[in-house]
């Protein structure tokens, strides 16, 4: 017996690894799936198997604290993901995100999959329930072991589609040629949640899966985000030439046009106002937040600050927004509002901005992906 489950898994391990167009297998890896890769949007040389699914274990049974609790393990400036719904508030830490790469979550009637991924430095929220040919599918995701791209593969546990996290596509499978809804979110220091969302939800340690708990205040990825370095990790393509490889852009969709902003400028004003199609958006960004790609320590990271971005239209009124004295305040009235778009001072106090849907990714992972994106300059 032993011997018939070594020659089968030896053919699984062939025809993963070898033949034309099959999956890359980098560490000879043995992956066992039921996916239909007959039907598939790109081909499979283009997916680089690194390790056993799930091997970076996905928590399927989060578990939070409150605001305040959360200051006993994270710190004030680390970066978390950030969903409100129904009056709602939860955050992610990315310090946790780190080593679990995807969160399948509900807030009352909302499905959603909070996901992140380091080589890419793509956070981002998907809705769980999909409509496709007709049906409503309701899943839940774990990560493939694989990347394309040097983005995260990730893949369903209903069909075991693969999907990219980057675009939140269905490239091979049942699902290939779905899209997954990309749901608001903010990234923000804890700081800063805890401050706008004093009863909010902070992602606990307690995640019940096998990673040391002493992991999570560090990263593996130690100076990655250096602009100098021109070479990201398991990206096998040129780099496109516009912007520094890991530059951050902050991608603004609106009307069928990709717009992407670099994190450069917004260091620099703190406040971008701009049309897309006919769209009126405000970028605001905020010192504070550091980077969990930089020291060992991710405490002691470098500081990128914080960005949000929203529609800048309040009761019909289009408002542009500038920063002076260290506060973002609108021209029209003189109102000071904060990074969550609220309106904390003046005329429109108590006013909220509608938030929009945005990423923040490295740029050489955007443009391999979105070669015609538009770049915003000055």
């Amino acid at each position: 017996m032993r011997s018939v489950f070594y020659f089968f898994a030896g053919i699984l391990l062939f025809l993963f690894t070898t033949g034309n167009a099959q999956v890359i297998n980098m560490r000879n890896v043995t992956q066992h799936w039921k996916t239909d890769t007959i039907i598939r949007k790109v081909e499979l040389n283009e997916f680089r198997a690194l390790l056993k699914r799930d091997a970076i274990p996905p928590i399927d049974k989060p578990r939070f604290w409150k605001g305040k609790e959360a200051l006993r393990t994270y710190f004030k400036n680390e970066p978390v993901t950030v969903i409100e719904y129904k009056g709602v508030a939860k955050a992610y830490p990315h310090a946790l995100l780190l080593y679990h790469e995807i969160v399948n979550d509900t807030i009352d009637d909302l499905s959603f999959s909070v996901t992140y991924c380091p080589l890419c430095n793509s956070a981002l929220v998907f809705n769980r329930r999909l409509n496709f040919n007709g049906q409503s599918y309701l899943l839940s995701f774990g990560t493939s072991g694989m990347l394309r791209k040097s983005n995260l593969v990730m893949w369903d546990r209903q069909t075991e589609s693969w999907w990219q996290q980057l675009s939140g596509k269905g490239l091979v499978g049942k699902f290939a040629g779905a899209r997954l809804e990309f749901l608001p979110s903010m990234i923000l220091t804890l700081h800063e949640f805890n401050k706008i969302y004093p009863k909010g939800m902070v992602l606990s340690t307690n995640t019940g899966g096998k990673v040391g708990k002493s992991r999570y205040g560090k990263t593996p990825y130690e100076k990655y985000d250096d602009l100098d370095n021109s070479a990201p990790r398991l990206f096998f393509e040129d780099v496109d030439s516009r912007l520094p490889a890991m530059e951050r852009v902050v991608h603004v969709p609106a009307d069928d046009i990709d717009r992407v902003y670099p994190y450069s400028i917004l260091q620099k004003e703190h406040v971008i106002n701009d049309q897309i199609g006919a769209e009126s958006i405000a970028l605001f960004h905020e010192p504070g937040m550091v980077s969990i790609l930089d020291k060992k320590d991710i405490e002691e990271g470098k500081d990128l600050g914080s960005v949000t971005v929203f529609n800048r239209i309040v009761d019909g009124r289009t408002l542009d927004f500038t920063y002076k004295d260290k506060k973002i305040k609108d021209v029209q009235t003189g109102s000071v509002w904060d990074i969550s778009g609220k309106c904390t001072k003046g005329e429109l106090k108590d006013k909220q901005l509608k938030p929009r849907y945005y990423g923040v990714h490295f740029a050489f992972a955007w443009f391999s992906m979105y070669p015609d994106s538009e770049l915003y300059t000055k």
